[in-house]
C-alpha cells in the first residue's frame, strides 16, 4: 500500500480496512477515501460528514473514529489533473476497500461513458445494493408509504450496461447486422433493419448467481422474509428468463435449509391440508388447467411435485417452510404495479442491471424521491456508497440541496462497518427532524407549516436532535 495517493499522504492517526478470512476487518480507527462530488456535492458532502462525525464520536464516546481521505474523479479531478478519474483515485479505493462518494458528472466527449460505471466495473462492484424505505414526515405521492422496505440488489457489470454496441450506419454495425441476418437468421423471418444500431446483452451464469447469494445472504442477515427474482423471461428467455433460471439453481443449491421456493411452498401446502393427496392431484393444484395440457407437460409437473416431496418434505413439511425465506420471481413490468398497491408482500428485489434501475427510482418515489434514497456498490473486497442522484450543477454552492441521499447511503456504510448504533442514532435523529418539518426546499414546498432550512442547517438540526436519540439506539 502506498503512503499517499493524487500526492496527498494518508492520515498519520488512521488505520486502512483490510481483507482477510472472507471477510473485511474493520479497525476502530478505519481511513475511508471519499469524493465530495460535483455540482451539489461539495455542499451534501460537507453537510454530511459533519453528521456522520457526530454519530460516531456521541454513539461511541471517542472510542471509534473516521479518518477521512479524499481522493478525486469528476470535475475536480479535471482541474486538478486533466483526468476525470485518475489511477491513484482507483488505486486508493482498492488498498482502502471502502469508500464514500457523492454525485458525479458523465464527461462529454467520448473516453469513459460514465465514472460510476467504470468505478464498478474497474472495482468488480457487482452488487449494487438500494434500500427503499419510509421515513415517517416525509412527503409522498401514495397513500401508505410506511409499507415500503424494501431492499433492491441490481445486478452492476453486465446487461446492456456493459456498453457493447455499435452505431447506426457505421461499417462496424453493417458488418455484425450483415452476420446476424444472413447467418445467424438464415432461414427464418427475422430480420434487423439495415438502418438499426445495434446492443448486445450480457447476462451469465457467474454474474446472476453472485449477485442472487448477495441477496439471500443479506435476507438471512437481517431475517427478511421473501427475495423477488425480477425479470423478463416471458420475452428475453435466454438472457432475463435464464436469470431466473439460475437464480434459482443458486437458491436451492447453496441456501436448501433455509429457503423455499414459491411452487415449493404450494405443493408441501397442499400435502399438509391433505396428506392423502395423490401426486397428480397435487399437480392439478399448483397449475390450474393442468388437464389441458399437453402429456409431455403434466408428466414435467408431476415429476416436479414428486420431487420436492421426495426431497424436501421431511425438512420443509408440516408448516416448517412458513419459517423459511421464500423464493418467488415477478415479471418486470409486473413488479411497477406490486410496488405500489402491494409494497409490503416484497422484501428483497433481485435483478439484472436495466431493471434494477427502473425499478429503485421508482419504488424511491414513493418514499420522498433520490433526494433521500441512499445507494452502494458491494464486490466481495470492496465497496462504495454514494448519493442516487445527480449534480443539479444550477444548484451548485448554494447551500439548499437536500444532504439525505449521502447521509443515508452514509448509514449504510456504517451498517456495512458493524457500526450500528451510529448509523440508528443518525437514521433516528434524521427521522425526528422530518417530524419536526424542519427540511430542505425539495421538502418544504411539500409539507405546509413547514420550515426551510439550508443544506448545512438540516445537518445541524440532525446533529442537534441526535442527543434526545441516543436512548433509543
Amino acid at each position: 500500500m502506498a503512503s499517499s495517493y493524487n500526492g496527498i499522504s494518508l492520515p498519520a492517526g488512521g488505520k486502512p480496512i483490510t481483507y482477510s478470512g472472507g471477510k473485511l476487518q474493520i479497525p476502530d480507527n478505519p481511513i475511508i477515501p471519499y469524493i465530495e462530488g460535483d455540482g451539489t456535492g461539495r455542499d451534501i458532502w460537507a453537510a454530511s460528514v459533519r453528521v456522520f462525525d457526530a454519530a460516531i464520536e456521541r454513539a461511541y464516546e471517542g472510542k471509534r473514529k473516521i479518518h477521512w481521505f479524499e481522493v478525486f474523479a469528476g470535475e475536480k479531478a479535471f482541474t486538478k489533473f486533466k483526468d476525470w478519474l485518475p489511477a491513484q483515485t482507483v488505486d486508493a479505493i482498492k488498498d482502502l476497500k471502502v469508500a464514500i462518494k457523492g454525485p458525479l458528472t458523465t464527461p462529454v466527449g467520448g473516453g469513459i461513458r460514465s465514472l460510476n460505471v467504470a468505478l464498478r466495473q474497474i472495482l468488480d462492484l457487482y452488487g449494487c445494493v438500494r434500500p427503499v424505505k419510509y421515513y415517517q414526515g416525509v412527503p409522498s405521492p401514495v397513500k401508505h408509504p410506511e409499507q415500503v422496505n424494501i431492499v433492491i440488489f441490481r445486478e452492476n457489470t453486465e446487461d446492456v450496461y456493459i456498453g457493447i454496441e455499435w452505431k447506426q450506419g457505421t461499417p462496424e454495425v453493417k458488418k455484425l447486422i450483415d452476420f446476424l441476418n444472413n447467418d445467424m437468421l438464415a432461414g427464418t423471418k427475422k430480420r434487423i433493419r439495415e438502418d438499426s444500431g445495434v446492443g448486445i446483452k450480457p447476462i451469465s451464469i457467474f454474474g446472476t448467481k453472485r449477485l442472487v447469494r448477495m441477496a439471500i445472504k443479506y435476507a438471512i442477515e437481517e431475517n427478511r422474509k421473501t427475495v423477488t427474482l425480477v425479470h423478463k423471461g416471458n420475452i428475453q428467455k435466454f438472457t432475463e428468463g435464464a436469470f431466473r433460471e439460475w437464480g434459482y439453481e443458486l437458491a436451492c443449491d447453496e441456501f436448501r435449509d433455509k429457503i423455499v421456493t414459491e411452487r415449493e411452498s404450494w405443493i408441501l401446502d397442499n400435502k399438509d391440508k391433505n396428506p392423502n393427496l395423490s401426486i397428480e392431484q397435487n399437480a392439478a393444484l399448483v397449475e390450474p388447467g393442468l388437464e389441458f395440457g399437453a402429456e409431455s407437460f403434466k408428466q414435467e409437473v408431476y415429476a416436479e411435485v414428486k420431487k420436492c416431496l421426495d426431497t424436501i418434505s421431511k425438512s420443509h413439511g408440516n408448516g416448517a417452510w412458513k419459517k423459511k425465506i421464500m423464493i418467488n420471481d415477478r415479471i418486470a413490468d409486473s413488479i411497477f404495479q406490486q410496488v405500489i398497491i402491494r409494497p409490503a408482500e416484497y422484501d428483497i428485489l433481485a435483478t439484472p442491471n436495466l431493471n434494477g434501475d427502473y425499478i429503485s427510482d421508482a419504488c424511491a418515489a414513493q418514499v420522498g424521491g433520490l433526494g433521500i434514497a441512499p445507494g452502494a456498490n458491494i464486490g466481495d473486497e470492496h465497496a462504495i456508497f454514494e448519493a442516487t442522484h445527480g449534480t443539479a450543477p444550477k444548484y451548485a454552492d448554494k447551500d439548499v440541496i437536500n444532504p439525505g441521499s449521502v447521509i443515508l447511503s452514509g448509514v449504510m456504510m456504517l451498517d456495512f462497518m458493524g457500526w450500528k448504533e451510529a448509523a440508528r442514532l443518525i437514521e433516528t435523529a434524521m427521522e425526528a427532524t422530518i417530524q419536526q418539518k424542519k427540511v430542505t426546499y425539495d421538502f418544504e414546498r411539500q409539507m405546509p407549516g413547514s420550515t426551510k432550512l439550508k443544506t448545512s442547517e438540516f445537518g445541524d438540526a440532525i446533529i442537534g436532535n441526535m442527543a434526545g436519540q441516543l436512548a433509543k439506539v
